[in-house]
């Protein structure tokens, strides 16, 4: 805590957005991978391609039920005029081919009479087949680093014999600036905790304390992300607590939501301290916080973009970069609110926009790129 004879920490300029995330960039590095079968697996970052030992399938194998022959024998084939079949192989779908079959006719297309196997139709080569390699070619990824493993993914890797992978989970500490109940700082803490777990990191809560040292020091996460104490209040010491322990590379940000964010490290442990403020602390997290998980997982993966219209026009203020919640509704956003973003803006919004520092925002009309919220 301050005492009234000590002096509250400042903020002695604003670092513009752009200078953070580039020193973010070239400070934060990615997490060690670690072994994980395929149920621990899920939301997790793919931390190695992903190179089968062979193609697969390994061999041809068909792609349908039917009859497995030899397509030239087919040609001429017709209903009023049957070709004959040296061979004609009942086969079931995924069974490799024979070794002198290279189409798998339907089940109608071929008829038995006097004992002899007979074509009714012509069956072009490889029809019906799916040729060895053909999912996967001999050498080739078939996921690449930096995936989020996803149901699908996972179904992949199942479905290509894979039980366990490589992959990279950063675990991030919560921490709240001050003992006691804060419903605002509570609540900014279990959304970002909900938006950790979904982007392919583990949350780890740490219960308060009167000291902030125990939890910036921990060295069991990869990250801190610290919710409250960055302004000059009588109870904000998280920077200057940032100070003593590691290395303060931007306290005061040139954000709109969010000034007061700083951008820290201990040894090798990025730091992010985000403003007591639910909008601040959002606008933060979504701008820089999502970056660093990002960089700490080695992912690769890009949000899903929208291209919208605007409905009305959106102001910012010039030399801030900003975050601008909007209503999202069939080929049009409205923006909701700028600077302070109150509850009843926040519950509305289903994106957001971002405005860079050289505009003073967008006229009606123009077209904007929306994120997804929250």
């Amino acid at each position: 805590m301050t005492s009234d004879n000590e002096a509250p920490q400042r903020i002695a300029k604003l670092t513009p957005l752009g200078d953070v995330l580039v020193r973010l960039d070239a400070l934060v590095k990615p997490v060690a991978p670690r072994h994980a079968d395929l149920s621990a697996a899920r939301g997790r970052i793919l931390a190695e391609d992903l190179i089968l030992p062979g193609p697969m399938p390994a061999a041809a194998v068909a792609l349908r039920d039917g009859w497995a022959v030899r397509s030239e024998l087919t040609t001429d084939a017709g209903a009023y005029a049957p070709s004959p079949l040296l061979s004609a192989v009942r086969i079931d779908a995924g069974q490799p081919l024979p070794a002198d079959a290279d189409a798998v006719a339907p089940l109608d297309a071929v008829t038995g009479r006097n004992g002899q196997a007979q074509a009714l139709a012509p069956v072009a080569p490889g029809e019906g087949v799916l040729a060895a390699g053909a999912d996967v070619a001999s050498g080739a990824a078939l996921l690449s680093a930096g995936r989020r493993l996803g149901p699908a993914q996972l179904a992949l890797l199942a479905a290509a014999h894979v039980t366990a992978v490589q992959v990279r989970a950063p675990r991030v500490r919560l921490l709240r600036s001050r003992p006691g109940g804060d419903a605002v700082i509570d609540a900014a803490a279990q959304c970002i905790a909900d938006a950790i777990e979904a982007e392919s990191g583990i949350a780890v809560a740490h219960e308060p304390d009167t000291s902030l040292e125990p939890g910036l020091t921990d060295t069991s996460a990869d990250a801190v992300v610290v919710i409250g104490g960055t302004g000059s209040g009588r109870n904000d010491t998280i920077v200057r607590t940032l100070a003593a322990v590691g290395e303060v590379v931007a306290h005061g940000i040139a954000l709109l939501p969010g000034e007061t964010t700083a951008f820290g490290m201990i040894g090798s442990r990025p730091v992010l301290a985000l403003q007591g403020r639910l909008d601040a602390a959002l606008a933060a997290w979504h701008i820089l916080g999502r970056v660093m998980l990002a960089r700490l997982a080695a992912s690769d993966e890009l949000p899903i973009l929208r291209t919208r219209k605007l409905t009305h026009k959106v102001s910012s203020t010039l030399g801030f970069s900003e975050l601008v919640p909007v209503r999202s509704e069939n080929l049009e956003v409205t923006p909701i609110a700028s600077g302070y973003l109150p509850l009843s803006a926040l519950a509305q919004a289903n994106g957001w926009i971002f405005i860079k520092p050289d505009s003073e925002g967008y006229p009606a009309g123009s077209e904007v790129v929306v994120r997804p919220w929250p």
